[in-house]
C-alpha cells in the first residue's frame, strides 16, 4: 500500500487529506467484501451516516464495534430498553434514539434474510449476480448517488424489515462493499479492485 502521505498518488479526491479517510480509500473502499459481520457493520455505519459526514463515522467505528458487539447479529438482535439507554448514554457512536432502533431491528433482519437466503452475503450479492459492477467514471461528477439497482436493492430490504436503507444508503453500500468499482479511472486503486 502506497503511503498515505505521499501526494504524487491520484486518488479519488473525495478522501481528501486526512490519514484515516485515505487509509479507509485506499485498503477498504471497493474491495469485495463477503463477512457478514463486516456486512452488517457496513450497513450500520452507511445507516448511522445519514445527515454526517463520512469521516465523523469513521472517528466513531471503534465505538460502533465497542458498542454493539463487534456487530454480531445474534447478540444486537437481542438488545432491549436497558441497551438502547446504554447506548443513547455513549460518546463513542452516534446518539439517535432512531439510528439505534434500526440498528436492532436490522440485526433481526439479517438473522431473518440468513435463515432465508442462507446469508446475509448471498442475499446482497445477488443484486450483481454476484460480481462486482466496474464502472468507468472519469470525473466525481459522473458518479450517481443511486441507481434502478439500489432502488431495488432498498425496496428489498426494506421488504424484509431495514431501516434507513434508503436508495443512496444502497448504493453506497454497494460502493463500500466492492458490488460496483466505483473509483475513478484515473485513481491507482481503479484496477486493484
Amino acid at each position: 500500500m502506497p503511503d498515505t502521505l505521499d501526494s504524487t498518488i491520484v486518488r479519488c479526491p473525495w478522501c481528501g487529506s486526512d490519514p484515516l479517510y485515505i487509509s479507509y480509500h485506499d485498503q477498504e473502499w471497493g474491495v469485495p467484501l463477503h463477512d457478514e459481520q463486516r456486512l452488517f457493520e457496513m450497513l450500520t455505519l452507511e445507516g448511522a451516516q445519514a445527515g454526517l459526514s463520512w469521516l465523523t463515522i469513521l472517528r466513531k467505528r471503534e465505538g460502533y464495534r465497542r458498542a454493539f458487539t463487534g456487530f454480531e447479529p445474534q447478540l444486537v438482535a437481542g438488545f432491549g430498553d436497558v441497551d438502547v439507554a446504554r447506548l443513547l448514554a455513549d460518546p463513542g457512536i452516534v446518539r439517535n434514539r432512531l439510528k439505534i432502533a434500526s440498528t436492532i431491528s436490522n440485526a433481526r433482519a439479517v438473522l431473518d434474510v440468513q435463515a432465508r437466503y442462507g446469508s446475509l452475503d448471498a442475499f446482497l450479492w445477488g443484486f450483481v449476480d454476484g460480481t462486482p459492477i466496474r464502472n468507468s467514471w472519469r470525473s466525481m461528477a459522473e458518479i450517481p448517488a443511486s441507481t434502478p439497482l439500489s432502488d431495488a436493492m432498498s425496496r428489498e430490504m426494506k421488504r424484509h424489515g431495514f431501516r434507513f436503507v434508503g436508495s443512496t444508503i444502497c448504493y453506497a453500500h454497494m460502493q463500500a462493499t466492492g458490488m460496483v468499482n466505483d473509483h475513478l479511472t484515473s485513481c491507482f486503486r481503479y484496477d486493484r479492485c
